[in-house]
């Protein structure tokens, strides 16, 4: 094996993992993928070796880690954030090891995949300076990631472990699970139904699952990106009503509910990042613009459903 061209993703059967190792099989790397389950028929890759294991037991993930890789990227953790236990394990326990196992055969580079929920009710646009803490965040799926961010800057300091923490905010494209937002309200408008969704008001960032990977890419080969965290996201926030109300149109057809589903308490209104250090560290820009990937995206749904 190439130790060059040898890539392992963690949740590499998820969405943004398989769009990753897509695309890293295009770049004649060699992939490795770490899940708990075999990846859905849709998102098989035949090139991929496909590895079964839980992150959050150390002896296991030993076991079926063997050799070094020049490039890890975890894109692991439970997608059920109600499952406060399993969420704080998989997020927190699992990032801690496999730091601990690839101290040992250390890696270019490690990119962790965190989150906009980091900033807890900071205030947008958010900045990756801003002084984040983990007792102001109401989120289990929050907290293990900005403990696990704390944990890989300090890894970083201490020891030069090459880690990299993309913060995150809400990623879309083809191939996502119908339990998110824009796939929920694309079929709803696809299949004419009524489906519940709030009054709308509150304001968030998009990005495309192919300038996702590209962010991972660039920090993966770019040294300026050790020891950082970096915001991924459009930069420019929509109104989710108007995006409901945009679906419908393409779509034609859908009886969005607005209302029906109450906003929560500590809800944050207005969630969208700044991404001038992205430019700056890893010269980083989202390219597909919204109106173009929620098109494409649509018709891969459409297309699913007759």
């Amino acid at each position: 094996m190439n130790f060059k061209n040898n890539i392992l993703i963690v949740g590499g059967t998820g969405f943004i993992g398989y769009h990753l190792a897509k695309k890293s099989l295009k770049k004649g790397w060699q992939v490795t993928s770490i899940s708990l389950r075999p990846p859905k028929k849709i998102r098989y890759l035949s090139q991929v070796k496909y590895i079964h294991c839980d992150i959050t037991k150390k002896k296991s993930l030993k076991r079926n880690i063997r050799g070094s890789f020049s490039y890890v990227v975890n894109l692991g953790g439970h997608v059920v954030h109600s499952h406060k236990k399993k969420t704080f394990a998989s997020h927190y326990t699992g990032c801690k090891n496999l730091t601990e196992i690839f101290l040992k055969k250390m890696p270019i580079a490690f990119v962790q995949m965190g989150s906009s929920m980091e900033y807890g009710s900071l205030k947008s646009p958010q900045k990756e300076n801003a002084k984040c803490n983990a007792k102001f965040i109401k989120s289990t799926y929050g907290k293990a990631k900005l403990l696990s961010s704390i944990y890989l800057i300090n890894l970083f300091k201490k020891k030069k472990f090459p880690s990299t923490i993309l913060r995150l905010y809400l990623t879309y494209g083809p191939k996502q699970d119908m339990n998110r937002f824009l796939p929920i309200v694309i079929k709803g408008c696809i299949k004419n139904q009524k489906f519940p969704c709030s009054i709308g008001n509150q304001l968030r960032d998009f990005v495309h699952v192919d300038d996702v990977v590209d962010a991972i890419l660039k920090s993966l080969t770019n040294k300026n990106a050790r020891g950082q965290i970096i915001n991924i996201g459009s930069g420019k926030p929509r109104k989710i009503r108007n995006i409901i109300e945009h679906v419908k149109r393409i779509s034609k057809g859908g009886y969005p509910q607005f209302g029906k589903i109450k906003l929560r308490k500590d809800e944050i209104l207005k969630l969208y990042p700044d991404i001038k250090k992205a430019e700056k560290t890893i010269n980083w820009r989202p390219k597909i613009l919204f109106k173009k990937g929620l098109k494409s995206t649509i018709k891969f749904f459409n297309e699913q459903t007759t």
